[in-house]
C-alpha cells in the first residue's frame, strides 16, 4: 500500500542520525540513470558512495549498492530485521517502502559511506526519502504524467510535488529540456527558496559544460542519455566543490563510458530460454514519456526498410495503456502480451490482465497479430518464432524486465 508522508519514516530514524551527505534526485524519468552516473563517477573519484534506487531489479536488495557493488544479502536482511523490529516495537506501522528506505539509510551508516545517491520513490515532497537533511545537491530530472492518483492531475501539480525535495541553502540542477510549464513551476519554487540553480541541457552543453561535448560524440548517445549526463555531471561538480574542492570533476568524464544501467536500451541474448541467437532489446519504458523515447529509438535503429517489430509487453495495473503503447507499436507490428509475477516487497503492484492489454493494443490501426499469454516464457518463445531474425523488443514495465532477467539468471 502506498501512503505518502514523512511522519512514519521520521519515527523509524529518530534515534539514528544520518552520518553521510546526500545527492537527492526526483523526477519521472531518468532518475535511475542519473543515479548510476553519479555513483559511478563519485566512486571512480575515490569517494565512498552508496546508492539507493527503486524499484529493485532482480533481488529486493539490489536497489542498494556500496561502492558500485550490490549490498550483501546477509547485511541487508540483518539491518532490515532491526528496522522492522523497531517499527513493531514503536507501533509505527510503516509502509514497505518506508521500511526499505530506512534500511537503505541505516546500511549507508553501517558502511560509513561519505555520500548517498538517493532516488525518490514517488513524488518528492511527501516521499519517504525526503527525510534527508544533509543534502549536497538536489536534482530534478524529466517530469511527465505519472502517478496522477497521488501527485496531481496536471503536469504543474506533479512538478510542484517533485520540486518538494528542494531545500533552503541546497543548490539544485534541473533538466531544462522539460516542458515550459514544468520549468516555470520549478523555477518559481527555486525563487521562493532563494537557492542557487543550474538549468542544463545538451543544447547549451558547449557553454555550460564544454569538456562534456566531445563525449557526446564519442559515446554515440541518445538524446535522453545526453540530458541525463548533463544533469549528472552538473550535480557532480556541485557535490565535489563541497566534498573535494581540489578535485577536477572533468577528470572523471572518461569513466562515463563504463556506466551500465540494466533494463534501459539493453541488448540481451535469451538463449537457452529461446532458440533465437540474435540480441533482443530490453527496456523498462512504462509511461508515456519514456515510451516516446523508446519509440523514437526503435523507429530510428530497428525498423530497417520499414520492417515490422515484434513486441513482448506487459503493464502495471492502472497505467494509461494507450499513452504507453500507442507511441511504440506501429501498424503491422506483432505483439505478445504477458503478465509479470508478484513483486517482492511491493504487494500493491499488480499487472494488467494480458487479455485486457491485448484488447487495448488491438485497437491500433492495422496492427499485426496480437496474442495474449499467461506465461511469460511462452510469450517469449511465440515472439521469437514470429520475429525470426527480425527486430524483437520487450517493454512496458520494469517489473517485466525483472522477470526476464530472473528467468535468464535461472538458466545459468
Amino acid at each position: 500500500m502506498i501512503e505518502l508522508g514523512l511522519t512514519r519514516v521520521a519515527s523509524l530514524l529518530q534515534q539514528t542520525p544520518l552520518t553521510w551527505k546526500a545527492i537527492h534526485i526526483a523526477g519521472t524519468n531518468g532518475k535511475g540513470s542519473i543515479s548510476a552516473y553519479l555513483s559511478h563517477l563519485l566512486s571512480a573519484g575515490g569517494v565512498r558512495c552508496g546508492r539507493f534506487t527503486s524499484p529493485h531489479l532482480v533481488d529486493r536488495w539490489d536497489c542498494i549498492t556500496i561502492g558500485e557493488k550490490v549490498v550483501q544479502e546477509s547485511l541487508f536482511r540483518q539491518i532490515e530485521d532491526q528496522v522492522k523490529l523497531r517499527d513493531q516495537t514503536l507501533g509505527i506501522g510503516a509502509s514497505e517502502f518506508e521500511l526499505l528506505t530506512a534500511t537503505a539509510f541505516e546500511i549507508f551508516n553501517h558502511e560509513r559511506v561519505e555520500v548517498g545517491v538517493v532516488e525518490v520513490g514517488m513524488g518528492g515532497r511527501l516521499d519517504a526519502t525526503n527525510i534527508l537533511n544533509n543534502v549536497l545537491v538536489s536534482v530534478i530530472t524529466k517530469i511527465g504524467m505519472d502517478h496522477q492518483a497521488f501527485l496531481g492531475s496536471t503536469i504543474g501539480e506533479i512538478a510542484r510535488e517533485k520540486a518538494g525535495i528542494l531545500k533552503p541553502g541546497v543548490p539544485c540542477v534541473v533538466d531544462n529540456t522539460n516542458s515550459q510549464e514544468v520549468v516555470e513551476t520549478v523555477r518559481a519554487h527555486i525563487q521562493e527558496l532563494g537557492i542557487d540553480s543550474l538549468f542544463v541541457s545538451p543544447a547549451t552543453v558547449s557553454e555550460q559544460i564544454p569538456a562534456l561535448a566531445p563525449y557526446f560524440q564519442d559515446l554515440d548517445l541518445e538524446p535522453h542519455q545526453q540530458e541525463n549526463i548533463c544533469c549528472a555531471v552538473s550535480a557532480l561538480r556541485l557535490a565535489l566543490s563541497q566534498l573535494r574542492p581540489d578535485m577536477d570533476a572533468f577528470s572523471l568524464l572518461p569513466y562515463l563510458a563504463d556506466v551500465r544501467w540494466p533494463g534501459r536500451l539493453q541488448n540481451i541474448v535469451l538463449q537457452p530460454l529461446i532458440g533465437r541467437t540474435k540480441p533482443i532489446l530490453l527496456d523498462g519504458a512504462h509511461n508515456a514519456q519514456s515510451a516516446e523515447v523508446l519509440g523514437k529509438y526503435v523507429d530510428r535503429k530497428m525498423r530497417i526498410q520499414g520492417q515490422p517489430v515484434t513486441w513482448v509487453v506487459a503493464a502495471s495495473s492502472g497505467k494509461d495503456l494507450a499513452a504507453v503503447f500507442g507511441s511504440i507499436i506501429r501498424p503491422g507490428d506483432r505483439v505478445a502480451t504477458a503478465e509479470f509475477g508478484p513483486v517482492d516487497g511491493m504487494p500493491w503492484v499488480q499487472p494488467t490482465n494480458a487479455k485486457d492489454l491485448a484488447c487495448s493494443i488491438q485497437a491500433i490501426q492495422n496492427i499485426g497479430q496480437v496474442q495474449s499469454f499467461e506465461d511469460l516464457l511462452t510469450a517469449l518463445r511465440w515472439a521469437s518464432e514470429e520475429a525470426q531474425d527480425g527486430p524483437l523488443v520487450i517493454a512496458g514495465s520494469l517489473y517485466l524486465v525483472s522477470d526476464v532477467l530472473r528467468l535468464l539468471r535461472a538458466q545459468k
